[in-house]
């Protein structure tokens, strides 16, 4: 029996540990809240019974997870402790007995909305943001100020106010539910991996390393908590400093309510629970605090949570009802992306259908077999899941639905990847969904952006035998009796589509290296190839290591983006664009020296600076007369060093004995 119980509290340790990790650093969500904490609570019941085999690293013990290396890591003058929670009224009734019993019956509560985001802690001096903080374990976060900055409801300056000149704000970064959707459906576009809810996107955003792409996504933040030394000098409670802290300037979530007794809370928790899913952010709870400062000092703390406050939290709504079929959908990267099929049931306010399986792993993890009868939930209340099938329920004799082998579309033999979990065709060129796919990608807005063309006509164009490339499109204007006659396609519209198609020549070639839809190529990662390599014969004969070296290119982009160059079949079709007049090369600007002091120095940058970005720093070198190099070398001169450079170009430039300059010294050279 002993030997039970020890194994039982080593698995749920275990469990419990790699789900913080996975939540808190790698932002992804294996289980669900509400069965993560009933886990937790089973290991606390167990470690209560037999502390002796209680794991010093506990995750009863932990506030959080583990800290990411990408960032520095900053202490908490105040710790960022985690409220106790409950999924049941009579706890709340008991929280609030506990209270009572502790400070009398003469208080009030503050009910807040549970944000479903990342914690965040800001720090201001004289009324200036100088540094934001991520929660990490509770006890120090990694500090992500330039990303934070970029967040337009985080004031940078505060405007004139009765504010201390040092303090410290709580808040949560969330994403709203329609950025949520149009991101998302921006990565799928790209081939990227997409992410479950708003939350996780928000929490991935935050740890970006570039701020600039932070800045790209619609991040928004609420403030709901005030620290600074001799607070209580200042305000008298909870309600005040929140009341205070909006004239000051900060954006406060206006469902804030102030309650007189528990029934006012519950009342509030009622309410909320259906009115939540009118909101344009996600919820996943409420927040119940004791207002009065000195009664919440009086209440005291655990060892990881406040006695003065307490989460409530919703259940997320989960239905049952019958897996009809999966479908398999063909993606323009090839990729194969299972859908279940539903017996339409109601959830959250909808009508469900379909829901996502994401993945072969996911389908073996669900054990689902033909006909099951499966729970359904919410992913962060937007995008439908199958969280298990009803075992009890399964018919008898039902077969294990298997991963099919072959696209469902071409028949082609699938293929997946080492270290990935989703399968591709690798037909590319012969496979329906991927050919429209990749044109519709190239005529997209933020690609070629070719007015008088849409979707539906690239289907009709390809199902009529018009197109089957994307260089069809330029021979069109030699097809013109093919398209007079076709429904809805007018002469005027014909012209109009010409016209937009003669215009996108004129499009730049980072515009046209991401049309191609090249696999992991985003329009992000098309410009700095584009601005690196200059055009698109340099991308094509450097290696794939070589393409790795530009800043912010990973080994996938860059094997992906050096296998796809090096296909014949590819190569031609680039051939066929440039004939038709498309740039393949960015427009040299002419350089306005501002001066010759670099003149017949070598330079290269890595790394991230403080007062310019890699971009600024390159232009500002070469208006000084500098040539910058892609890579060290014994003819570089100097390595201009900012903070996190690669530990292998440090150490290859020692080897070489290139000078090591900062970001200033440069400065200086060129002031001299």
């Amino acid at each position: 029996m002993s030997a039970d119980i020890q194994s039982k509290i080593e698995q749920l340790t275990q469990e419990l540990n790699e789900y913080n990790y996975q939540y808190y650093v790698l932002a992804q969500s294996l289980i669900s809240d509400y069965d993560f904490d009933q886990k937790l609570k089973e290991l606390e019941s167990l470690e209560a019974q037999f502390p002796q085999y209680r794991d010093p690293n506990s995750p009863t013990l932990k506030v959080g997870g583990d800290i990411t290396q990408k960032f520095k890591t900053v202490k908490h003058k105040w710790p960022m402790m985690s409220l106790g929670n409950t999924y049941n009224e009579q706890e709340l009734k008991d929280f609030d007995s506990r209270v009572r019993k502790t400070i009398g019956d003469d208080f009030q509560y503050v009910c807040e909305l549970k944000f479903d985001g990342l914690s965040i802690s800001l720090t201001y001096e004289h009324g200036k943001l100088v540094k934001a903080v991520t929660r990490g374990d509770g006890t120090q976060g990694d500090e992500v100020t330039n990303n934070v900055r970029t967040i337009r409801s985080i004031p940078h300056q505060l405007k004139k106010g009765n504010y201390p000149d040092s303090f410290e704000i709580r808040g949560e970064i969330f994403m709203h539910k329609s950025a949520f959707l149009r991101l998302n459906q921006e990565r799928e576009d790209n081939g990227d991996q997409t992410y479950a809810n708003p939350r996780n996107f928000a929490s991935g955003t935050i740890k970006l390393q570039d701020s600039a792409e932070v800045a790209k996504r619609p991040l928004d933040c609420f403030l709901y908590f005030l620290y600074a030394d001799n607070r209580n000098k200042l305000f008298e409670n909870h309600w005040e400093s929140i009341e205070a802290v909006k004239s000051w300037g900060f954006h406060v979530c206006e469902h804030t309510k102030l309650c007189n007794n528990i029934q006012d809370v519950l009342d509030f928790i009622h309410y909320w629970d259906t009115e939540r899913h009118q909101l344009s952010y996600e919820i996943d709870g409420i927040v119940i605090k004791v207002n009065d400062y000195a009664q919440q000092e009086d209440l005291g703390f655990t060892a990881k949570s406040p006695r003065w406050a307490i989460s409530y939290k919703f259940k997320a709504e989960r239905v049952e009802t019958i897996l009809e079929s999966i479908s398999y959908q063909v993606g323009r990267t090839g990729a194969v992306t299972p859908v279940a099929n539903l017996q339409p049931v109601l959830l959250a306010g909808t009508t469900v259908k379909r829901a996502s399986l994401h993945n072969a792993n996911e389908i073996a993890r669900l054990d689902l077999h033909e006909g099951d009868t499966v729970f359904v939930e919410k992913g962060g209340e937007i995008i439908p899941k199958i969280i298990s099938a009803n075992i009890e329920k399964r018919p008898e004799g039902a077969v294990a639905i298997s991963y099919p082998t072959h696209c469902p579309e071409c028949n082609t033999e699938l293929v997946r990847q080492e270290g990935e979990a989703v399968h591709y065709c690798p037909n590319e060129d012969g496979c329906r969904p991927q050919i429209v796919g990749k044109i519709q990608h190239f005529i997209g807005r933020k690609m070629m952006d070719i007015q008088g063309l849409g979707d539906e006509t690239i289907e009709t164009f390809f199902r009529l035998g018009l197109i089957s490339k994307i260089s069809d499109l330029y021979a069109l204007k030699d097809h013109q009796d093919n398209l007079v006659g076709l429904e809805r396609f007018g002469q005027k519209s014909i012209d109009n589509m010409l016209a937009g198609i003669e215009a996108s020549k004129q499009k730049p070639f980072e515009k046209v290296l991401f049309g191609l839809g090249i696999r992991h190529i985003g329009e992000t990662v098309a410009k700095k190839l584009a601005q690196h390599f200059k055009n698109i014969d340099a991308i094509a004969t450097a290696t794939a290591l070589e393409i790795e070296a530009v800043p912010d290119i990973g080994f996938r982009i860059a094997e992906s983006i050096h296998f796809y160059l090096n296909q014949d079949e590819h190569w031609a079709e680039i051939q066929k664009l440039k004939d038709a007049g498309l740039q393949f090369a960015i427009e040299e600007k002419e350089v306005v020296f501002a001066g010759d002091g670099l003149a017949g120095k070598t330079f290269l940058i890595s790394g991230v600076f403080v007062d310019y970005s890699r971009e600024e720093l390159t232009a500002l070198i070469e208006s000084h007369g500098g040539k910058m190099l892609s890579s060290i070398s014994a003819k570089l001169n100097f390595l201009v060093a900012g903070d996190k450079m690669g530990p292998s170009k440090l150490a290859k430039a020692e080897k070489l004995q290139v000078p090591i300059i900062s970001e200033s010294e440069l400065l200086a050279m060129i002031n001299n």
